[in-house]
């Protein structure tokens, strides 16, 4: 599926905190005016922040990707890098959020750029996480009330 994205993955580190991809530029993903496509920009960064965060989360958990944002900064003129890093201080902040609130918004950021890290486009992800015993009753209550 990720393929016709037009994004390759180069790199996925064995925890998944880790996700190296390039977007090259190339016939699949060059528009009319020989730029790469925004549409593409986009979706070869959709859901790469979800399945990490479901590998390393794991199954007491809960996540969805629920929005995104992309700023596009200068045309895709060349092939196009991002990484994708979950940090421990991410990890914590989520762990101790979810431990509170039982579930949370998280806004994640990522930016496409070229080898010499010019950035061409930045992209907010808003991932939505519950711990799954909160998720499931919650929708119990949703569909107790239709």
């Amino acid at each position: 599926m990720y393929r016709r994205t037009g994004g390759r993955l180069l790199e996925v580190s064995d925890d998944f905190r880790l996700v190296k991809i390039k977007l090259p530029l190339n016939y699949k993903t060059r528009n009319y005016v020989g730029t790469i496509y925004g549409g593409h920009m986009y979706s070869c960064a959709d859901g790469i922040y979800m399945v990490q965060l479901i590998n390393i989360l794991g199954k007491n958990y809960v996540v969805w990707d629920k929005s995104a944002t992309i700023r596009f900064k200068r045309p895709g003129d060349k092939t196009l890098y991002a990484e994708f890093l979950i940090t421990d201080e991410l990890l914590q902040k989520i762990e101790d959020d979810i431990k509170q609130h039982h579930e949370k918004d998280f806004h994640l950021f990522v930016n496409l750029t070229d080898k010499a890290g010019n950035i061409y486009a930045e992209i907010e992800k808003v991932i939505y996480i519950a711990s799954k015993e909160f998720y499931q009753n919650k929708k119990k209550k949703r569909t107790a009330a239709n």
